[in-house]
């Protein structure tokens, strides 16, 4: 099972793709929820699980959506809204941080 694996993953797609989403994790705002949920949970193991599953499902959906995707629509386009999505969530961001 693990040499069919081997064979079929693209290596250096899959080291980019590793290294553009760690370093793009690096300190950003689940990184941080994390930290205080560990911080404050007497369960380190369950919070490590729990968020370690979240983010495979989040990046499942994002890899099934973004095949289907992919295949009606230009990158332009699906470039252009997840930057739109970005600024919508920044804006958010600021607004309850004014709010509260």
């Amino acid at each position: 099972m693990v040499m069919i694996i081997v064979m079929i993953v693209n290596w250096q797609i899959f080291i980019s793709t590793f290294l553009m989403i760690f370093l793009a994790e690096l300190g950003d705002k689940t990184q941080l929820a994390i930290f205080a949920f560990a911080s404050k949970e007497k369960s380190s193991l369950s919070v490590f699980l729990g968020a370690s599953f979240a983010l495979v499902l989040t990046s499942l959906t994002a890899v099934l959506l973004g095949g289907v995707l992919g295949k009606v629509m230009p990158e332009r386009v699906m470039k252009v809204a997840a930057g739109l999505i970005f600024i919508g969530f920044g804006l958010w961001s600021i607004m309850e941080a004014v709010k509260g």
